[in-house]
């Protein structure tokens, strides 16, 4: 955050003697100085959300600069930047003190997002909107390949990695071609999915987090002693594959369970892809030595295919366990599994709504 807010002040900074009201920045309807003010708003916006752990809605407050009101003296444009230098610092130390487990409001599209969502749409909203006013103003802006990559590996998980991070971060917003896609005229972002259980709290996983968990790191959790076990590192590979293969799918993915209690992750539990033609998942799950047998894999599973079937034209939810993997089998048994079939070894159960 801190990094992306002086890149943009260093850059803006040899344009900031030019009057940005009467400059359009870029493809945006709005001008240059008012672009500015956006970056700064939502900037605070974003650290009001996580300082205040507001839960429902954004936190009714709103800044305004010099010059929005009568009897104060307008700001020029080099105080612009010292107000967005301002408001990212205030993000910044937001973000930097605030417990990894607390989410707080955004809309989009799960109403809620940790503080390194709120950090990826920080830096999203400051690169994207530099380079408006770069634009806008007929200068050079290329931030660095990191702070893009940064972006799109955490809140762009759906958008297939191109020739640089950058270029790819463009052609997402609708800011730029990429050889071989369309253009993109309508964007969102993602936040990771969670959700909860009785003990639990299931979070899933983005690109960043597999790309760290299957070169063994532990993605940004405290895991139990012997955690994360093998499952979950491969499992993790898998995802990261889809990524690069542009078919990743948030709520479709891999789910770490975090234990509520001292926050600590103990497994993971995910869908090999998205539903079939018939409306058929399968899920599949793994846990670390040290959290077994206390029936975290029994409660994420209901929790997790509950969800499932809930969502539009499910109808199966399978799990496929070795036949000699007897704790498994009392697993999705205690879940509510229902055994089909035997072959090679292999026990299928489906649970159906």
């Amino acid at each position: 955050m801190e990094e992306a807010v002086a890149d943009c002040v260093a850059a803006l900074g040899a344009v900031a003697d030019r009057d940005w009201r009467k400059v359009r920045a870029g493809r945006l309807e709005w001008s240059c100085r008012r672009t500015a003010e956006h970056i700064a708003s939502d900037l605070v916006a974003y650290a009001g959300q996580l300082a205040g752990r507001a839960q429902d809605s954004y936190v009714p407050f709103q800044i305004t600069l010099d010059g929005s009101e009568d009897g104060l003296d307008p700001a020029d444009d080099a105080g612009v930047l010292q107000v967005i230098s301002t408001t990212g610092a205030l993000l910044a130390a937001a973000i930097r003190t605030t417990p990894r487990a607390v989410r707080a409001f955004h809309p989009y599209p799960f109403r809620h997002a940790g503080r390194e969502g709120f950090a990826a749409m920080g830096v999203a909203e400051v690169l994207l909107h530099t380079h408006d006013i770069a634009e806008g103003t007929g200068i050079g802006y290329e931030p660095p390949a990191e702070l893009a990559s940064f972006v799109l590996t955490r809140i762009f998980p759906r958008v297939e990695p191109g020739p640089t991070p950058w270029r790819t971060l463009l052609w997402a917003t609708g800011r730029g071609a990429l050889p071989g896609r369309e253009p993109v005229t309508g964007w969102r972002w993602c936040n990771n999915p969670v959700l909860r259980s009785e003990r639990l709290t299931l979070e899933g996983v983005t690109p960043a987090v597999a790309a760290d968990l299957s070169l063994a790191g532990d993605g940004g959790f405290d895991w139990v002693d012997s955690g994360p076990f093998e499952g979950t590192r491969e499992g993790a590979g898998m995802l990261l594959t889809q990524y690069e293969e542009g078919v990743f799918h948030p709520e479709w993915a891999m789910y770490v369970l975090v234990r509520r209690e001292d926050d600590r992750a103990v497994g993971a539990m995910g869908f090999h892809g998205v539903p079939d033609g018939d409306g058929r998942v399968e899920i599949g799950y793994d846990l670390a030595v040290d959290a077994r047998g206390r029936g975290y894999a029994t409660e994420a599973l209901r929790a997790l295919s509950a969800w499932a079937l809930a969502q539009d034209g499910v109808r199966t939810v399978a799990a496929v366990v070795d036949q000699e993997n007897v704790p498994s089998q009392k697993v999705v048994t205690r879940a509510g599994f229902t055994e089909v079939s035997r072959q090679e070894g292999r026990i299928s159960y489906e649970l159906r709504r």
